[in-house]
């Protein structure tokens, strides 16, 4: 094993105001739950090419948008539960909602429609976070509950004609994913194992050769996930109130750790000047934070 990593700062870029606080509301999520009733629950962000930071709302069903200096605006509220959220290079919002499955929020619009409700006739487990390769194609995980109790969770792909192919069936909790440099490799955040695991793409099209990349411990598990222009990843560590960034080959560079006191870091993304900040969404108190990084994160589809 490595010894502990060097500590990084955070600081407060953003926090739900009360005003846009939900209380006294009860919804299908908040019922699944057995750790309180949060007023927001903040997940999957993403930037736009203006520089504003877009986040979901599991419990509630919203899209937030976080302005360059920190203001929230409400753009969308339905009855769903959308969690990550990835922008395509023509301006539309795809959703991993895990109740409704893939949906897309055109410009301008306020009502999210379906896209993708069924892989091959089958109805998606639900889905948590997704992720666009250069060419357009869409990883996303299909997780429902699933866990060691019930390892099915999936890892699909939509490609850009409209095929779908189902690359896992067989993961315990498939949260967060990441293409590396060269998108031959997926690397994925299994929850409910506590690790990374690595995802060969072959030429054909399918997988082999699948591994445990990564093995981490305590918390909730590994979450959302972030990758450098290096090929380092930032992962985002649930229950922990953490991040960690390891390098290519795996080894802990930094533990990004939260200053808000609440342990739900659940998500971040690369922003602001040369992409050198990293946004991590601390879900438990609404809050976005941020943490100055020396590498640029990888230049996602929207901006490509």
């Amino acid at each position: 094993m490595y010894a502990a990593p060097p500590l990084l700062e955070t600081h407060v870029f953003a926090k739900v105001p009360v005003e846009l606080e939900i209380r006294n509301r009860t919804t299908d999520w908040l019922q699944g739950r057995h750790h309180g009733r949060p007023t927001s629950f903040l997940e999957g962000p993403s930037f736009d090419r203006e520089g504003n930071l877009y986040c979901t709302d599991i419990p509630y069903g919203r899209v937030l948008r976080v302005a360059p200096d920190g203001r929230f605006t409400v753009i969308a509220e339905y009855d769903g539960e959308p969690n990550g959220l990835k922008i395509h290079k023509d301006g539309r919002i795809f959703l991993a909602d895990q109740k409704n499955g893939l949906l897309v929020l055109e410009p301008g619009s306020s009502k999210p429609t379906p896209f993708l409700v069924r892989a091959n006739l089958e109805p998606l487990k639900g889905p948590n976070d997704l992720v666009f390769a250069s060419n357009g194609d869409l990883y996303f995980t299909d997780q429902g509950q699933s866990g060691h109790q019930d390892p099915t969770g999936r890892l699909i792909r939509v490609r850009a004609d409209g095929r779908i192919d189902i690359l896992l069936d067989n993961v315990p909790s498939p949260n967060g994913l990441v293409l590396n440099g060269d998108e031959t490799m997926v690397f994925l955040a299994v929850t409910r194992a506590n690790a990374i695991w690595r995802v060969p793409l072959l030429r054909d099209g399918g997988v082999s050769k699948v591994g445990t990349f990564i093995q981490m411990s305590g918390g909730g598990g590994p979450d959302g996930m972030a990758i450098d222009e290096q090929g380092n990843i930032a992962v985002a560590h649930a229950g922990l109130g953490s991040v960690w960034l390891f390098s290519a080959l795996g080894e802990p560079l930094y533990r990004i750790a939260s200053c808000t006191g609440g342990r739900m870091t659940t998500n971040l993304a690369y922003g602001g000047p040369e992409r050198k900040t990293l946004f991590i969404t601390e879900s438990s108190t609404g809050t976005v934070i941020s943490a100055q990084m020396d590498v640029p994160g990888r230049a996602m589809f929207s901006h490509q």
